[in-house]
């Protein structure tokens, strides 16, 4: 059986590199991955990056406009240091403009995140459930009145997008739970641990199952760095490099990422949906053109049967 028969096989836009991106890439790299049958388009959020980072609602808008049918997503968004209303309008006004293919994903953020932009993060885990309640609210009518713990609003937009998706990030307890209870799927960081994450799985699974859903239909993700090649240790010291600079931890590139020859990352990649995973967001960290291209056959993808229409 394939990967691509046993998950749902996503792709990350080039996006965010240690030199300065190619932006020339992101267009043809979307239509791609498209026409190559893959699921979703990925990006991430990080404003306030050393390295080089696109902004994730125009990227994806820019992608949005040269594809028809891939959906879109991005993961995550630092959701408590963010006026949730302002998240609600961007990411509507992103489904809209692509017919119904947003995915938004939302987490908690690190303490590093409130001290940049000036937040408390004080009572952040509520301000977090009061900001996707309204986020929801705000999607599915035109005028609100929330009064919570933390937020308070009343106002609206008139605009409506036709169907958005919510995911949460975050791997503690307590996360799981949340996204169990209140999201439409869960992804895990790419920088988390394949053993670490085999854990989480199974308590999401559990969580999923007290929570009355089905996790078999509940989209469970695992972002993956990786590189291929055909001599694997050309593949491994690629992506010690990438972890070395980005995290500034080069053994990530053992313990979170994937490398080496297209079977042995196909091999790798099947033991994630062995672990839990149904989803799979393949982040290559360099080459994308190339990689994508590999990513499809190892993943047994099948190209939709008419090319996609702009």
């Amino acid at each position: 059986m394939t990967l691509a028969e046993r998950a749902t096989i996503a792709v990350a836009l080039p996006h965010r590199s240690i030199e300065p991106i190619d932006v020339s890439l992101v267009a043809p790299v979307a239509r791609q991955a498209e026409a190559l049958g893959f699921a979703d388009l990925w990006v991430t959020e990080n404003t306030l990056d050393t390295h080089h980072c696109l902004d994730p609602v125009a990227a994806l808008a820019y992608a949005a406009g040269v594809t028809s049918r891939i959906r879109l997503g991005v993961s995550v968004v630092v959701l408590p240091v963010q006026h949730p209303a302002r998240v609600a309008h961007q990411y509507a006004t992103l489904d809209l403009l692509s017919g119904g293919r947003t995915i938004l994903g939302v987490g908690l953020g690190r303490e590093q995140h409130f001290e940049a932009f000036g937040v408390s993060s004080e009572r952040r885990v509520r301000r977090f459930l009061e900001a996707t309640e309204l986020i929801r609210e705000l999607w599915e009518r035109p005028h609100v009145s929330y009064d919570g713990e933390v937020i308070a609003f009343d106002g609206g937009f008139g605009l409506r997008p036709v169907s958005p998706q919510l995911w949460f990030g975050g791997m503690h307890p307590a996360a799981l739970r949340r996204a169990a209870r209140r999201a439409d799927g869960w992804m895990a960081a790419g920088q988390s641990g394949q053993e670490a994450f085999a854990g989480t799985a199974r308590t999401l699974r559990q969580e999923l199952e007290d929570a009355g859903r089905d996790p078999a239909a509940y989209p469970v993700s695992k972002r993956v760095f990786l590189a291929v090649d055909d001599d694997p240790t050309v593949a491994e010291r690629t992506l010690r490099h990438w972890f070395g600079e980005i995290y500034r931890n080069p053994g990530l590139g053992e313990t979170s990422g994937v490398s080496g020859t297209a079977d042995q990352v196909a091999e790798q990649l099947h033991d994630l949906v062995e672990a839990g995973a149904n989803h799979l967001l393949l982040n290559p960290v360099v080459d994308f053109p190339a990689q994508v291209e590999v990513l499809a056959g190892l993943s047994g993808l099948t190209p939709p049967t008419r090319p996609a229409e702009r």
